[in-house]
């Protein structure tokens, strides 16, 4: 058992954190001349360790998840979840939500789709919430970061907001909230063409350089953010707006996040950062849920796809839901990390 634990904390720091590259880094700047313990020179090393490292993961994943996302086109998710009723409905949609794109704006033509396929309209929104929130990108990341006891509390408590979401929708009958071209749109039934493997891993490749150019721009501005926040800002700032010490933290950072756009890729570092800085765990995981799963581009576009009751209730559902695990992460804190 001993051993198998030191086998799993290798792979956790080293190959998922590559904490060795960190090292290496650490090691070129000091050989360049570059002072890593100051201010200037560790916010170099921590911006070119997290973009590499960032990157790595990301591409792997991406060609991974996107491999496996060949077998599961829309139409062939509609039939999936369509063998399902009741509460294993939004289980199920809340579960393949995890191996979708990585944002909110790219889950919002999934889920237009679903709906004008038919499909309950709870579920289609248990997919839509687990989708930005719980993937395996992010699942990976946050192991790499948080810890694994962390990771898999954060996936399921996140899967289990999408699946209450979801059934409290449907259970207060909102369809008729949903635009009506919407309603109206129908579906073809056609079978998606069967791929290659050759076919499914150019597909993947596609998706890696696609997704990669997409979210760029997040990680550069997410990971200066960290290295600002990581070697500039008083630890005793971060633990008077975000710490122990304000009972409201954690609705604060949920607020915050709420009007920004991010990728989960873009917000774990700043997320890094402040927990190393002494915010609160749950305070640091609402902030990061918040950007990724209400971001203002995102509920732009489904306001064209919904009337504004639903997308009020949808926005409520999921920032309350956010609020309370954030409470409930900070009140668990000392058991998971």
């Amino acid at each position: 058992m001993k051993l198998l634990q030191t086998m799993w904390l290798f792979f956790q720091n080293q190959v998922l954190g590559m904490k060795w590259l960190n090292d290496f880094i650490g090691r070129l700047l000091s050989a360049l001349g570059i002072d890593v313990s100051g201010q200037i020179g560790g916010s170099i090393q921590f911006f070119i360790y997290d973009v590499l490292k960032i990157t790595v993961l990301l591409c792997v994943l991406i060609f991974i998840i996107s491999y496996i996302q060949s077998y599961f086109p829309p139409e062939r998710s509609k039939k999936i979840m369509s063998r399902f009723h009741g509460v294993w409905a939004n289980i199920m949609a809340a579960l393949l939500g995890t191996v979708t794109p990585f944002c909110s704006c790219s889950s919002i033509p999934l889920f237009i789709g679903f709906t004008s396929a038919g499909l309950p309209l709870g579920v289609t929104f248990s997919f839509l919430i687990s989708s930005p929130m719980v993937d395996l990108g992010s699942l990976v990341l946050l192991m790499s970061i948080f810890g694994t006891k962390v990771a898999l509390v954060y996936v399921i408590i996140g899967l289990i907001l999408a699946v209450l979401g979801g059934t409290l929708i449907e259970k207060l009958h909102m369809d008729s909230y949903v635009e009506d071209f919407i309603r109206s749109a129908g579906s073809v039934d056609i079978d998606s063409p069967s791929l290659t493997r050759k076919e499914r891993m150019i597909y993947a490749r596609d998706q890696v350089a696609a997704t990669f150019k997409k979210v760029l721009p997040y990680i550069l501005i997410g990971v200066g953010i960290g290295a600002i926040i990581h070697n500039w800002i008083p630890e005793s700032w971060i633990e008077m707006v975000l710490g122990s010490r304000n009972p409201f933290g954690v609705i604060l950072a949920a607020l915050l996040g709420v009007p920004m756009y991010a990728d989960i890729f873009g917000t774990i570092p700043v997320a890094e950062a402040l927990l190393y800085k002494g915010a609160q765990l749950g305070t640091v995981l609402s902030f990061m849920m918040a950007v990724t799963t209400l971001s203002l581009p995102s509920i732009i576009m489904l306001r064209k796809a919904v009337k504004p009751k639903l997308l009020g209730l949808f926005v409520a559902i999921c920032t309350i839901g956010i609020i309370i695990i954030g409470y409930l992460f900070n009140i668990l804190q000392n058991f998971l990390v």
